[in-house]
């Protein structure tokens, strides 16, 4: 493990202390993971629609992304959790993109994002913008989060600095020395490992859905003094 090779490599050397004794330390990255439960949803979708003249192409595709989101706030999102990400209006061309300048039809999309915070009720979200959105719906990512992590980060970083001063103590016996004061402490930013779904996964016409836990870690790099 790269934790554990970063440990190995652990320093005990002199750092410019007085001219009589050098001062010594030893320094050492520990790492630390809790897991949690999800409770939150994400999900980016979204319509696509094509018609023969910009009009009623975006007429087509507002119609649908707002039926799509009347299914998704009927079916239990807050309203205030469903956001517009992207409307856009393409032209198409005969034969396609190198096919010519001739103009056939356009294509227009409208994707939003919804946070549904009920788990329960994620299921049901999910089947009512599929239904509402038809063939014409786009169902890209789907994903399971945490909302509030900080609790869950600060018992990682307890765990990280625990394992860091484990580590170091076990250096110093080594050594023949004990661990006097902290000189430096670094944390790397804690990370969660994020549970996701592809859109093939999640677009059946009634959605499973599990969202398991998930691992938040941190790691943390301290350096000691030695006496």
């Amino acid at each position: 493990m790269v934790i554990a090779a970063l440990a190995a490599a652990a320093l005990v050397a002199g750092c410019g202390g007085t001219d009589s004794e050098p001062e010594r330390q030893v320094t050492v990255v520990g790492s630390g993971q809790v897991r949690g439960a999800p409770d939150i949803l994400n999900a980016d979708l979204g319509v696509e629609v094509t018609a023969d003249n910009v009009s009623a192409a975006i007429t087509r595709a507002g119609d649908r992304a707002r039926a799509m989101t009347d299914a998704i706030v009927g079916a239990g999102a807050t309203k205030e959790d469903v956001r517009t990400t992207d409307v856009s209006i393409q032209p198409q061309y005969a034969g396609g993109p190198d096919g010519g300048n001739t103009v056939v039809g356009y294509r227009a999309s409208n994707s939003v994002r919804v946070v549904v915070r009920d788990l329960s009720k994620a299921s049901a979200v999910l089947d009512g913008a599929i239904t509402a959105g038809g063939n014409e719906t786009r169902l890209r990512t789907v994903s399971f989060a945490i909302d509030d992590k900080s609790q869950l980060l600060a018992d990682a970083r307890a765990r990280a600095f625990a394992d860091a001063k484990a580590r170091a103590e076990q250096y110093a016996v080594l050594a023949g020395v004990r661990l006097t004061k902290v000189v430096t402490i670094t944390e790397a930013n804690g990370r969660d490992d994020e549970a996701k779904m592809s859109a093939r996964d999640a677009a059946a016409q009634s959605v499973p859905l599990e969202p398991g836990t998930q691992t938040v870690t941190f790691t943390v790099k301290v350096t000691w003094g030695l006496g």
